[in-house]
């Protein structure tokens, strides 16, 4: 599912004075994070996002129905390297070993062993009981350990859970996940342990007293190479630099599935009048590439664009007389609308090639999330989203925010 080498990161500690607004403290410890594109076979964006919502889909309605997720329900698919991935240099033990691990807001455990083999040191204490955790083409399974984990400049979390892989699948060149999506998916990654939930890293943070608000901050900015530090994550509060203007927030919605993960109700809008998705529960998503929609809303972007479905990529590929007459998307939730422009809904055209695509085209990132409106979670504003916004995951509030940023009208694609 994942693939990306192992790269440093940026992440920010920060204190919240206020519910709203949220502000940063001055003493801030950093932590540089990458973005690399790595894409492999034809349409392999699409079928690798379109994977990811079919098991997210399938996680949240059986954690919400009570029942145990059956492996076998979620990977119909074999096990790819992910398109487009982030990565974070997280040390663990003491004396630390370094390992490079996903940042990911659709999941919640944090492991180790993919890659590079976990290092027991003194603080590592090994409990009773086994971990497994099923992603979108991928699966890991193990030993749960408790340890220290370092952030860097001194940063440490005591006795965090840390699961071990025995065996991975789908995680080349990668050592692991930080999981930092909402505490309830670690339900029932443990066996026989009965405990409701294992704490996530910015659980602990927040317990400990490391941090005084239980948010993270997460900060992209769009890019047209395979490899670069583009991002920030800021764990307690936020980066005012990072962002214009004020932070909306939305409350985790209701509807399942979607309300298992940092899901959102949010209506879609092309150009001034056209509907693409009403009203309607989704989530959003670090670890997905593509904006992805529900089939129906999707067929009715399509006509809007013009866009043909290209083979060779699996995107909506317009002639560049079409980009140029392309409208924006508006995507509304809670009475806050933010503007998604044509540059951004466009892949980086530098990167046409990467892809399998042609340097003459033009390649959009709104996609068929696979199903049709009603599924309870018809919407995915993944990572194409996200770099032009500033998102902040609020755990202790329940709800999502997003804010503007110095790209949300950049022309880099």
């Amino acid at each position: 599912m994942f693939s990306a080498s192992a790269l440093i990161s940026t992440l920010l500690l920060a204190f919240i004075v206020s519910a709203n607004p949220i502000v940063v403290r001055d003493n801030l410890v950093h932590l540089p994070f990458a973005k690399q594109v790595n894409v492999t076979g034809i349409g392999h964006i699409l079928k690798n996002d379109q994977s990811r919502a079919a098991a997210l889909r399938a996680i949240g309605e059986a954690r919400a129905s009570g029942k145990q997720l059956q492996k076998d329900a979620v990977i119909s698919v074999p096990a790819q390297n992910q398109a487009v991935t982030y990565v974070a240099s997280v040390g663990v033990g003491s004396p630390a070993t370094t390992y490079s691990l996903l940042i990911d807001t659709g999941s919640s455990n944090t492991w180790v062993g993919a890659g590079k083999s976990y290092v027991r040191t003194s603080t590592s204490t090994q409990t009773n009981d086994r971990v497994s955790v099923t992603y979108g083409s991928g699966s890991f399974s193990g030993t749960e350990f408790t340890d220290t984990v370092s952030l860097g400049n001194g940063l440490t979390i005591s006795k965090q859970s840390i699961g071990v892989a025995s065996t991975s699948e789908g995680f080349e060149g990668v050592d692991g996940i930080l999981g930092i999506g909402p505490v309830d998916l670690t339900v029932d990654t443990l066996s026989p342990d009965t405990r409701s939930t294992i704490p996530t890293v910015t659980d602990n943070l927040f317990s400990q007293g490391t941090i005084s608000a239980n948010l993270i901050g997460i900060s992209f900015e769009p890019t047209t190479q395979e490899v670069s530090n583009n991002g920030e994550l800021t764990f307690g509060g936020t980066d005012s630099s990072k962002f214009t203007g004020s932070i909306a927030f939305s409350p985790i919605t209701s509807t399942s599935p979607a309300s298992e993960f940092w899901g959102i109700n949010q209506s879609i809008r092309y150009g001034s009048s056209t509907t693409i998705l009403s009203n309607t529960a989704g989530i959003v998503d670090t670890g997905t590439t593509l904006v992805l929609i529900a089939s129906d809303a999707f067929t009715r972007y399509q006509t809007a664009t013009g866009g043909v479905a290209d083979r060779n990529t699996g995107l909506l590929r317009l002639t560049t007389a079409q980009f140029a007459n392309l409208q924006s998307l508006f995507f509304t939730t809670n009475g806050n609308t933010f503007e998604l422009t044509a540059n951004a809904q466009a892949w980086p055209r530098s990167l046409n090639t990467a892809i399998g695509g042609n340097t003459n085209s033009v390649y959009l990132i709104v996609n068929d999330l696979g199903s049709n409106t009603g599924s309870g979670l018809d919407f995915i504003n993944g990572f194409a989203f996200l770099e032009r916004f500033y998102s902040v995951f609020d755990t202790a509030n329940r709800r999502v925010g997003f804010a503007t940023t110095p790209f949300t009208q950049a022309t880099t694609n």
